[in-house]
């Protein structure tokens, strides 16, 4: 055993001094050694100054894996835009204010569009004077890191030629991954008041999120504007879109009203639409958390929950700004809504076994009830434009029929488009109402938009070890009901204090066209199955 052991050693010896080894090891540690290099020069030295506006804007690059562009506005928040993927890494901070030029655009408003416009080529130069300086700085690091390592010439040559390939590489595929649309959907990060502002309208992002130029002059206008203002300055909405703010399954959460009326006044809200689940168990006692509806100050459309009792649905519609949707439809803001409650009552989150056949309306009460708010659409003489249900299992029989389908219920966001309904034969079926020509919809493509809870799951949140986030959207309509865009916006265990907004904008990723072109998203059709009431 000790001479097999000896032979293997000596075996491993002779390996190791094969002159062939001995390159390779000089290879690797040049190779590091050039990597480390490209590292710390980028860390230390890969900053540029540029101007922007009334801004001194500090750019950065550092090495990274995801990529992205983050853009600091101190004391407001930040931005983040998937804009190219790694392995480098874009921060803009703009917290340097110019006092000259911050007091020219106070004295001329008309020059903030100037400053926009030229923002663009501001900014190219700044990147490539950055890039340069990223390259400049990775090898000459590189060089002066080998030369005190190695001390050989040609090591030395190898790390720099090594550095150049690494970072130029990187640049180049950062360039080459560049994604310009991603301005048009920033995701904010800093305090709920700025949110509004910082991100820009989204009726003009929507339509012309396929020009880079205007959206970041847009964007540097917003900020310009908020900065000479030294205040959040709202942005004015365009004369034909309708702002609807999404709310669902507040679960008796007193902090969800102050943020509620916070986006109301923020976004310049004109309607509220809630899927359900207000409460926790239904009970008389809970009727007074309904009151807070009265201080949202614009309509409140509601459809009722599987925590909400008829008790619930009473107090609600009592409010005089409130409309409760059963089966109904209502126009708000030209907006033609349908709603219908939820047909279960189970406040002690009892299980619903799932019927034999869950796909046959006459067995399954979640289907059956989104069925006759189909036929309720159908038979609409005006075009309704989005369809309320608070379990997502009652959308099925939505499509095709309407074009946008709002539910709750699973506390977590999701959206998708529903694929086309063909219900379970039923021998006792008695036939459809046929469609009234004002609402003939069938080819269109329906998406089905699940909120998260907008009461952080009540009580239920905190059972976990980090709280369920407060969430809600803003939906973008213009005057024919259609969607253009909504910002997800998701507040953390802390409530007003920070939040996090993802702008999203309807066709920015629409796939080719096919064979039966439609409205479509760029999502993925999912089938929702029948859910366990919670």
């Amino acid at each position: 055993m000790t001479t097999h052991i000896a032979r293997i050693t000596a075996a491993a010896g002779r390996v190791w001094r094969h002159h062939w080894t001995h390159r390779l090891r000089i290879y690797a540690a040049v190779l590091l050694v050039s990597v480390a290099g490209v590292v710390v020069g980028t860390m230390l030295l890969a900053h540029s100054e540029v101007a922007v506006g009334p801004f001194r804007a500090d750019m950065s690059v550092t090495p990274s894996i995801e990529g992205g562009t983050e853009i600091d506005i101190p004391p407001l928040g930040s931005l983040h835009l998937d804009s190219h993927d790694g392995p480098i890494h874009l921060k803009v901070d703009l917290g340097s204010l110019d006092q000259e030029r911050t007091e020219a655009l106070v004295d001329d408003p008309t020059a903030i569009s100037t400053v926009g416009q030229s923002a663009v080529d501001d900014v190219t130069q700044g990147v490539l004077k950055l890039g340069l300086r990223a390259l400049g700085a990775a090898i000459v690091c590189a060089l002066l890191l080998s030369a005190l390592i190695f001390r050989n010439i040609r090591r030395v040559a190898a790390a720099g030629v090594l550095a150049l390939v690494v970072t130029g590489g990187s640049l180049g595929l950062a360039a080459g991954t560049i994604r310009p649309k991603s301005i048009s959907e920033p995701r904010y990060e800093g305090l709920l008041v700025n949110a509004p502002a910082v991100v820009g309208d989204a009726r003009r992002i929507a339509d012309n999120y396929g020009r880079y130029a205007d959206q970041l002059a847009e964007l540097v206008s917003n900020v310009s504007r908020i900065y000479t203002t030294v205040s959040s300055l709202p942005v004015q909405p365009a004369g034909n879109t309708t702002r609807v703010l999404h709310i669902s399954d507040m679960h008796l959460n007193p902090a969800s009203w102050g943020v509620i009326r916070t986006v109301v006044k923020q976004w310049d809200i004109d309607a509220v639409i809630d899927t359900g689940d207000m409460v926790d168990w239904g009970t008389s006692a809970e009727t007074t958390y309904v009151n807070n509806i009265a201080q949202v100050g614009v309509p409140y459309i509601y459809v009722r929950g599987n925590h909400d009792s008829t008790a619930i649905q009473a107090a609600v519609a009592r409010q005089k700004n409130a409309k409760v949707l059963d089966n109904a439809t209502v126009t708000v803001g030209g907006l033609t809504i349908a709603g219908i409650g939820d047909p279960e009552f189970t406040p002690d989150k009892s299980e619903t076994p799932p019927p034999d056949n869950a796909d046959d309306p006459a067995g399954n009460p979640l289907l059956a009830a989104g069925d006759r708010l189909a036929a309720t659409v159908r038979a609409s003489q005006t075009k309704v434009g989005i369809a309320l249900v608070h379990d997502p299992a009652m959308a099925p029989p939505l499509a095709g029929t309407v074009p946008l389908v709002l539910a709750g219920h699973k506390h977590h966001r999701e959206v998708s488009e529903l694929p086309a309904w063909n219900p379970a034969p039923a021998a006792s079926a008695s036939p459809s109402p046929a469609p009234s020509a004002s609402s003939a919809t069938a080819a269109e493509q329906t998406l089905l938009m699940v909120q998260g809870s907008t009461g952080g799951a009540g009580l239920r949140g905190l059972e976990k070890e980090e709280p369920t986030p407060l969430a809600m959207s803003v939906l973008y309509f213009d005057e024919n009901q259609a969607l253009k865009a909504y910002d997800d916006i998701t507040l953390g265990g802390t409530g007003e204090s920070n939040v996090e907004v993802q702008r999203n904008v309807i066709g920015i990723n629409d796939p080719e066209p096919t064979t039966n072109p439609s409205v479509s998203t760029g999502v993925t059709p999912v089938q929702p199955s029948p859910q366990i009431s919670r």
